[in-house]
């Protein structure tokens, strides 16, 4: 796994969840719930690869 686009990838998804609560109440209703649950699956997946690269670290 190449660590550039691992780390941009892991940058991305926090901040869009630091966008996504900051300007909650600028976002409309119909779009807020979706947002929220793609930022949600991002940052889940975000820690997995935060996980995942430092158990294959040594290797």
């Amino acid at each position: 796994m190449e660590p550039t686009s691992t780390i941009i990838f892991i940058i991305a998804a926090f901040s869009l969840g630091i966008i996504l609560i900051m300007q909650r109440n600028n976002i409309p209703a119909s779009m807020r719930r979706g947002l929220a649950i793609a930022a949600i699956v991002f940052i889940a997946f975000a820690f997995f690869l935060i996980v995942y690269s430092l158990t294959t670290m040594g290797t």
